[in-house]
């Protein structure tokens, strides 16, 4: 594998990027590129926020991972302030800033402005590949329904597991190289499968995608709820230490306890059991170990009777 922090694109980014090229072509046939109202935009292509769309709407917008920047990433490798992007209309430009790694423009490290065209393929930080190009409405609004299809699960509108594994990794990264917390929710339906071998697998949906819905509203925007499997739901919780986490646990516990979900003519009841575990109070250094941490709490409340919160 090709060494991401010197600026090469990785051997499999292509074969990964292919219908992300395809997207495009049915993009530009649905608007035509640099219409008078195409603004400058970079999609996230690979990295922690695969797939997010940032709009410079300003004549100038910085790449980097300073709060105050407006195209903020996640990344080791990437500086505070990384690079700008400068635009006027239907044209940009790229600088770099000063940063630790470079900034790389189709694999070529660049000096100086640089003029961006459409589809050239910005390389920052360790991983993170940001794809340049003018969208209007019509381009963000294609996008937005494509990010949900690519990054949500079609049944309960949450996240999907790979987005999850992909923000839990640069939360944590996050987390570490700032000293703040961060907290896991292994979440499982109690008897789920029994559900589905008594009323059948659409009673088993509508359960699924109602307590999605309930957990969903139940947290913070920043936060990350997501399907993790079958009836398993993972919740990642930004600077939530393990205590308040378990009481948000116990809060999510009781939620699902209470609500009723009508099918059928019936009323369905469901519990759910929940495995805490949290950054700094486990030690660990991959995303991985928080995840196996969280599973190990989730099976001890499963074993201690179902329908409680355990750590």
């Amino acid at each position: 594998m090709t060494d991401r922090t010197h600026g090469a694109v990785p051997d499999d980014w292509e074969e990964e990027q292919t219908s992300a090229t395809e997207i495009q072509e049915i993009r530009e046939k649905l608007s035509g590129v640099g219409s008078a109202n195409a603004k400058p935009c970079l999609t996230v292509l690979t990295g922690g926020m695969s797939g997010k769309l940032f709009k410079v709407n300003k004549g100038a917008a910085v790449i980097g991972r300073a709060m105050n920047a407006e195209v903020k990433v996640e990344d080791d490798g990437i500086s505070r302030t990384h690079a700008r992007i400068r635009s006027e209309t239907g044209r940009a430009w790229i600088e770099d800033m000063g940063s630790r790694n470079g900034t790389f423009v189709n694999g070529n490290k660049i000096e100086g402005a640089l003029e961006l065209k459409e589809g050239d393929k910005i390389q920052v930080g360790r991983g993170t590949v940001l794809r340049f190009g003018f969208q209007d409405d019509l381009d963000e609004s294609f996008h937005e329904n494509l990010l949900s299809s690519a990054l949500r699960d079609g049944l309960t509108k949450l996240f999907n597991k790979r987005y999850f594994l992909e923000r839990l990794d640069s939360e944590l990264k996050f987390a570490q190289r700032h000293q703040t917390a961060l907290s896991l929710l292994m979440l499982d339906l109690d008897y789920f499968k029994k559900v589905n071998d008594t009323l059948g697998h659409l009673a088993g949906d509508a359960v699924l995608a109602t307590i999605a819905g309930v957990l969903s509203k139940a947290v913070r925007n920043e936060d990350v709820v997501a399907r993790f499997g079958g009836e398993e739901i993972a919740i990642v919780l930004r600077a939530i230490n393990i205590e308040n986490a378990v009481l948000m646990g116990e809060r999510m516990r009781k939620l699902v306890e209470g609500t009723v979900i009508p099918f059928d003519g019936k009323d369905l009841r469901v519990t759910v059991s929940i495995g805490v575990a949290g950054y700094p109070a486990t030690e660990l250094k991959q995303p991985d170990q928080l995840v196996e941490a969280a599973d190990k709490a989730l099976y001890r409340a499963k074993h201690a009777g179902r329908n409680r919160v355990s750590q």
